[in-house]
């Protein structure tokens, strides 16, 4: 899966927004979806603002975070497989994200080529750009959508009683949810705990961030790769207790947090995840009681 390089301006981005990679014999493609700003406080609900304030200080970072939106395109036994789709473009509050179609297009990826997504969880920032219309409407009509079974009911009724969300936010995610299952319920191919997508394409259900969120582990010729979605933020390497004001059970999203950094840490694989600065690819180190996070070198 080699980039492309189109001669057409709407491509002639000055900042790169692809990163491929190889796992074994499996084709990674990282894209950033764009950035989205967030208040910085909402990474970290628990910590006492001294505490949030230097590590913000440490880290060079301002109290408006910019946020950044990764997805990934996997090819492997034959197959193509997106997992997650950003935030798409019914959200003019942030108009920075959103990018997809036009980077799968940049990176030489037809929809129609797409024969799996994989969606960690329906939050609107991982579902949304399957809802755009020059997005969904060339998708193949036999796509298979894989989402965990507890992540579909879940969204029938949610419950936000655990969150620490901005007051509109809620309310917006469930919309987007709802119109979600609505457009997608008849491509769903729901699983219970795990479900191998293609050859070394493991989905992984883990809870904690919300009840059917998932992750994806990629594994061939002994190189091993998992994309975490949401189960790790910036902070969450040296910060790991932190929660996220998005994570429906807190708790558990910091227990799902450190037994994957920990695990990750042991193996020396390398991490992914969506909220992580582009491109994102990393391995995990223990720093003490907490971890660190170490860039993976690109590979020009």
């Amino acid at each position: 899966m080699k980039p492309t390089h189109p001669d057409s301006p709407v491509h002639g981005e000055l900042v790169p927004s692809r990163y491929a990679l190889k796992v074994g014999d499996i084709d990674v493609m990282v894209i950033s979806d764009g950035t989205l700003q967030i208040a910085a406080e909402t990474l970290a609900t628990n910590a006492a603002e001294a505490d949030l304030s230097a590590w913000l200080g440490e880290n060079f970072l301002p109290e408006m975070l910019v946020y950044p939106v990764n997805v990934a395109v996997v090819r492997s036994g034959g197959r193509t497989i997106l997992i997650d789709s950003g935030l798409g473009t019914e959200f003019p509050g942030f108009p920075r994200a959103g990018q997809l179609a036009m980077r799968l297009d940049a990176a030489g990826i037809d929809p129609a080529s797409v024969t799996d997504v994989v969606l960690t969880h329906l939050h609107m920032d991982h579902i949304g750009g399957l809802l755009v219309e020059g997005l969904r409407g060339r998708l193949r009509t036999n796509l298979r959508v894989h989402l965990a079974s507890a992540e579909a009911e879940f969204w029938e009724a949610p419950d936000f009683s655990r969150t620490a969300m901005p007051e509109a936010v809620p309310k917006v995610l469930r919309t987007t949810a709802s119109k979600f299952l609505e457009l997608y319920r008849g491509r769903l191919e729901p699983f219970e705990k795990e479900h191998e997508v293609a050859p070394g394409v493991r989905v992984v259900r883990t809870g904690g961030h919300t009840p059917g969120h998932s992750i994806v582990r990629l594994e061939s010729g002994g190189d091993r790769l998992t994309f975490v979605g949401d189960a790790v933020f910036q902070c969450g390497f040296d910060k790991p207790g932190w929660y996220n004001g998005f994570e429906h059970d807190p708790e558990e999203s910091a227990r799902v947090r450190v037994r994957l950094l920990t695990e990750m840490a042991a193996t020396g694989e390398q991490l992914l995840a969506a909220h992580v600065p582009f491109p994102s690819v990393c391995h995990v180190a223990v720093a003490g009681d907490a971890f660190r996070f170490v860039p993976a070198v690109w590979d020009y």
